[in-house]
C-alpha cells in the first residue's frame, strides 16, 4: 500500500510521542535526581560548616557539654530536615538528633554494652576524602539501614581537631521529592504533547483535507472530465491553488473548445473552395463544360486557389505568432510614410468603389520604434477590412496623433458598422458577422486576430469604435521615438 505524507506524519508523531516520553521519564529522572542532590547536598554542608565553626559549638565540644550540643543539634536538624550527628575525635557518637534511623545492628550493640557511646569505623585514608569532598551517597560506614545523603565537617579549636559535625539526608525523601517534579514534568509533556495533537487536527483540516480534493481534481483533469471543480474555498495557500487549478481547467476546456471550432472554421472555409475546384475540374475533364467556357470556369478555379493561399498564408502568420518563432525586426522608420505606401496600394480598388482615402498625418514625418513589416500587415489588414464594409461613394480616414510619447493610428471608415453584440468578438480567429459572409466571400475571419496579435507582440494597445449604419474606426498604439 502507498504511504501518505499523512500517515507518514502520524506515524512520525506517535514514535516522536512514545521516545519523548521515555526520555522525560527515564532522562528528566536522572536530571532532577542529580539537581536535587546538588541542591541538598550544597546547602547541608554549608549548614555543616556553619555548625562546625561556630563559637559555641567548639566550646561546648571541648568542655563535652554533651547537653548543649543536643539542644543545638535539635534546632539545626529540624530546619535542614536532615538528621544531625556530632563525633569525638574517635568517632564516637556523642550527640544524634532523634529522627535518625540508625541501623539494626548499631541498636543491638549499644543493648549489650548497656548503652555505650557508638563508634563509627572511618577509615584514615578516607579523611582526606572529607575534607575535600561534599558530600557521599551511602550508608555511612554501615550506620544506617538505608541510603543516606552524608555530609561531615571537622570542629577546629586553634588548629587541632575536636571533633566532627556530619549530617545526613535520607534519600528516601530526595525519592519522593524526584518522584513529585517527575510527576509534574510528565504532566507538562502531555500537555504539549496534546497541543501538538491539535496542530495536527488542524493540518488535517487545513492542509491533508483540501490537498486530497486538489490531487482528486489533478486526477479528473488527467482523464479528461475539465468540467470538474476542486471544492476548496478557503483564502490561504491551498485555496489559492486549488483556485489555479481550476482556472486552469477552464483555461483548457476553452483552448479544447476553441481547437475544435479552428477545425471546424478551416474545414469548412477550405472544403468550399476545394469542393468548386474539384467539380469544375471534373466538369472540364470530363466535357461536361464545353471548350469555349472553359476559360470562364478557369478563371473561377484561379480565384478559389487564390481564396486557399490567402488562408493559408493567414494560418502560417498566426501560427509564428503564437509560437513566437519570428524574432520582431525592431527599429526606427517613418510612420506616415508607410501608411502612404500602404495607401498607395489600395488605389486601384478605391476607384472601383468611388472611395477616397484622406490622410490626415502629423507634421511631416512621424518616427516610431516597432517592426514595419508587421505594422505594415496591420495597417493593409485594417484598410482592406474599413474598404469590405465601406458604401460605394464614401471615404476612409487615416490619421496619425501623439500623446504622452506614444503614436495613435486611427482607421476609420463611413461603412455598414458592426453590431454591438459582435464588437467583443471582432478579435476572435474565423469570426465573421452575417453580414460579413453574405457580403465578401473571400474574407478568412483572421485578419482581426493578426492585427490583434501583432499589436499585442508590441505591448501596444488597439481598440475598435464601431456604430451600425454609421462606420466603425480601429485605433491602435506606437512607441515614439524621443
Amino acid at each position: 500500500m502507498r504511504k501518505t505524507i499523512h500517515s507518514k506524519l502520524i506515524g512520525c508523531y506517535i514514535l516522536i510521542g512514545i521516545l519523548s516520553f521515555l526520555f522525560a521519564t527515564a532522562g528528566g529522572s536522572h536530571f532532577v535526581e542529580t539537581y536535587l542532590e546538588g541542591e541538598v547536598g550544597t546547602r547541608l554542608h554549608d549548614s555543616a560548616v556553619r555548625f562546625a565553626s561556630d563559637e559555641i559549638t567548639v566550646q561546648q565540644l571541648a568542655a563535652g557539654d554533651i547537653s548543649g550540643l543536643e539542644k543545638l543539634a535539635d534546632i539545626l536538624s529540624t530546619g535542614e530536615g536532615a538528621g544531625i550527628l556530632v563525633l569525638d575525635q574517635d568517632f564516637q557518637v556523642l550527640v544524634q538528633s532523634p529522627d535518625l534511623d540508625y541501623s539494626l545492628s548499631y541498636t543491638e550493640s549499644a543493648v549489650e554494652t548497656s548503652s555505650a557511646p557508638h563508634t563509627i569505623t572511618i577509615p584514615d585514608s578516607d579523611l582526606d576524602f572529607w575534607l575535600n569532598a561534599q558530600y557521599t551517597i551511602n550508608n555511612f560506614y554501615g550506620y544506617f539501614s538505608s541510603p543516606h545523603l552524608n555530609v561531615m565537617v571537622p570542629v577546629e579549636n586553634s588548629g587541632v581537631t575536636e571533633g566532627y559535625v556530619t549530617y545526613h539526608y535520607d534519600m528516601q525523601q530526595l525519592y519522593q521529592k524526584r518522584s513529585g517534579l517527575l510527576g509534574i514534568l510528565q504532566m507538562v509533556f502531555l500537555a504539549v504533547y496534546a497541543l501538538c495533537g491539535v496542530l495536527l487536527l488542524c493540518y488535517q483540516k487545513w492542509i491533508h483535507i483540501p490537498l486530497k480534493q486538489i490531487i482528486k481534481g489533478a486526477s479528473e483533469y488527467a482523464n479528461g472530465d475539465l468540467s470538474y471543480r476542486i471544492p476548496v474555498k478557503s483564502e490561504d495557500e491551498m485555496g489559492y491553488l486549488a483556485n489555479t487549478l481550476n482556472y486552469m481547467a477552464d483555461k483548457i476546456n476553452q483552448n479544447g473548445e476553441y481547437q475544435r471550432t479552428f477545425i471546424a472554421n478551416v474545414s469548412h472555409d477550405f472544403r468550399s473552395p476545394l469542393t468548386s475546384i474539384k467539380g469544375y475540374v471534373e466538369a472540364i475533364l470530363d466535357g461536361t463544360i464545353p471548350p469555349e467556357l472553359q476559360d470562364k470556369y478557369l478563371n473561377i478555379i484561379s480565384h478559389e486557389a487564390d481564396r486557399l493561399e490567402k488562408l493559408t498564408r493567414s494560418l502560417l502568420v498566426l501560427n509564428d505568432l503564437d509560437e513566437r518563432k519570428r524574432m520582431m525586426n525592431i527599429r526606427r522608420f517613418d510612420i506616415n510614410d508607410v501608411i502612404k505606401n500602404t495607401a498607395n496600394t489600395f488605389e486601384g480598388t478605391c476607384s472601383k468603389k468611388n472611395i477616397d482615402l484622406e490622410l490626415l498625418l502629423y507634421g511631416k514625418e512621424l518616427f516610431v520604434e516597432a517592426d514595419m513589416e508587421q505594422i505594415q500587415q496591420v495597417l493593409y489588414n485594417l484598410l482592406d477590412n474599413a474598404i469590405k464594409f465601406s458604401n460605394d461613394n464614401s471615404s476612409i480616414n487615416i490619421e496619425t496623433s501623439v500623446k504622452n510619447d506614444k503614436v495613435f493610428v486611427s482607421v476609420k471608415d463611413h461603412g455598414v458598422g458592426i453590431p454591438k453584440e459582435s464588437l467583443s468578438k471582432v478579435w476572435d480567429r474565423f469570426y465573421k458577422t452575417d453580414t460579413s459572409r453574405g457580403k465578401d466571400r473571400k474574407g478568412t475571419g483572421l485578419g482581426l486576430s493578426i492585427v490583434k496579435e501583432i499589436i499585442k507582440a508590441h505591448n501596444q494597445n488597439i481598440n475598435v469604435i464601431s456604430t451600425e449604419g454609421v462606420g466603425t474606426e480601429f485605433i491602435f498604439t506606437l512607441k515614439k521615438v524621443k
